[in-house]
């Protein structure tokens, strides 16, 4: 028989159920003996809950969710099936008392774990949660919710000495539930995105052959005389902001700094500026690279070829949907470079394992800088972020305080392990890969970018080769 204690007061019961919440998240039949039930603090306790699931569902759904009522019918279904349940077990051992316990436990420990989930979902928005704990957070966030109700499960059968195989056929049937609920309203959140599809509008359409016209025959002549950068930016994936602002910001800085005006293009893919900037593809950046083999004097003048997108392994993800764009591969990389006969090249791609570029892009010719090791991911991908952790290690700050690129990468990865490490993140392990004769060749190229006033007196040694093949 089980003997709940009498309430004293509002607030006093209001503690001894929350008390109660604790002990019944551990699965403690002490819950049971802290618990003071009424009217009151079922209905004040289902606000909370309500109010806590709420909070939740707006954080997750951003600033484009909108309130669905749909979503708080579906999340009022659980306590309304733990109050059927302790009717039933109240007419069952004749205790009126016990009739709101299942459902009042289940608020009480409900309520706890939407704050926290809330909580956890709130430095996610800020960007200071480690990297590692997204992969696993719907996963413990199923697993609680899946546990608030077999908690109370749990704790009932042991309380009232049900049999064995009355324990198993109450926990199956409230897993089912559970997983039918799960599969029915997990469309339905409190607050929810009405996803549209993705539109190309007809002015940008018909915009962006003229863009990516005007922007390559912008591209002026290198003279004989002296060395020129010619600068290619391309932000791969659409679907997120920062890429397109590394870009942007990467160009202004070649265009301003080192002197590329006149001779860059960047090659967007974001739905804003689809009317102002040509998309990035294989054919555009074909073009442009073809382009720039024609305008620059082969024996003089440099590539900087920046690219930044997600990435996998031997891939550089190019997505603006709802164009059906291919992803850049190593192979057709090097075989479009080849192609358009430009002899001196620095690459330098931004993205998740774009160290498995390095083996296909390697010549003497070349210098390529990768943000991460073939078998490694970068971090800072993010729609608030101006630049990746590399973007901004590198242009924002190394390549403004060095005097070389060698110098710069050197700093570059110095900042990019701090940064992963203050975070929990597993080390991007940046690479630099070079060729013999761009060795030799890179310092006389570099006093078009770093000035022979600036340059420290004390040599620079470059980077030793380090490459990393799947």
């Amino acid at each position: 028989m089980i003997d709940f204690k009498p309430s004293i007061n509002f607030w006093h019961d209001f503690k001894s159920n929350q008390t109660a919440g604790m002990w019944l998240f551990l699965g403690s039949r002490r819950s049971l003996q802290i618990v003071r039930p009424s009217i009151l603090q079922l209905i004040f306790w289902g606000v909370l809950g309500g109010s806590a699931n709420s909070l939740f569902s707006w954080l997750s759904a951003g600033e484009g969710g909108e309130f669905n009522p749909q979503g708080l019918i579906s999340y009022a279904l659980w306590p309304f099936i733990a109050l059927i349940v302790g009717i039933f077990l109240s007419q069952r051992i004749n205790n009126p008392r016990l009739m709101l316990v299942p459902a009042l436990l289940w608020l009480v420990l409900d309520t706890h774990i939407a704050l926290l989930q809330s909580l956890i979902q709130y430095l996610g928005y800020i960007d200071v949660l480690p990297y590692m704990f997204y992969d696993y957070l719907p996963t413990i966030f199923m697993i609680l919710f899946v546990w608030q109700s077999l908690a109370v499960v749990w704790v009932f059968s042991r309380e009232l000495k049900w049999p064995w195989w009355e324990r198993a056929l109450i926990v199956a049937a409230t897993l089912f539930t559970l997983v039918v609920w799960q599969m029915s309203v997990k469309s339905q959140p409190i607050w929810k995105v009405e996803e549209s599809p993705p539109t190309f509008a007809e002015d940008a359409f018909y915009a962006q052959s003229r863009l990516l016209n005007k922007s390559l025959e912008s591209i002026q002549y290198g003279e004989f005389a002296q060395s020129h950068w010619y600068f290619l930016g391309v932000a791969g994936a659409g679907y997120q902001d920062v890429f397109k602002s590394e870009v942007e910001r990467i160009k202004e800085q070649f265009d301003t700094r080192f002197g590329t005006f006149g001779r860059s293009i960047a090659l967007i893919n974001n739905p804003e500026t689809r009317t102002q900037m040509p998309i990035a593809s294989r054919t555009s950046m074909e073009m442009a690279l073809r382009r720039i083999g024609q305008q620059m004097n082969k024996e003089s003048d440099v590539l900087f070829l920046y690219m930044t997108s997600h990435g996998l392994p031997n891939q550089f993800e190019m997505e603006n949907d709802p164009i059906d764009l291919n992803d850049v591969d190593p192979k057709w990389l090097k075989d479009t470079l080849d192609k358009s006969g430009i002899r001196w090249r620095v690459i330098v791609i931004s993205a998740c394992y774009s160290g498995s570029f390095v083996p296909a892009l390697q010549d003497d010719n070349t210098l390529i800088i990768t943000a991460s090791a073939a078998d490694r991911a970068s971090f800072g991908c993010s729609n608030e972020a101006d630049y990746t952790y590399f973007g901004r290690a590198f242009f924002d700050q190394a390549m403004r305080e060095q005097n070389s690129i060698g110098a710069a990468f050197e700093q570059t990865k110095e900042t990019v392990a701090q940064w992963e490490k203050a975070q929990g993140f597993e080390a991007s392990e940046p690479q630099w890969s070079i060729g013999k004769n761009m060795e030799f060749m890179l310092p006389q190229l570099e006093q078009r970018l770093f000035p022979a006033a600036l340059k420290s007196d004390n040599k620079v040694e470059t980077p030793q080769l380090t490459v990393e093949t799947q």
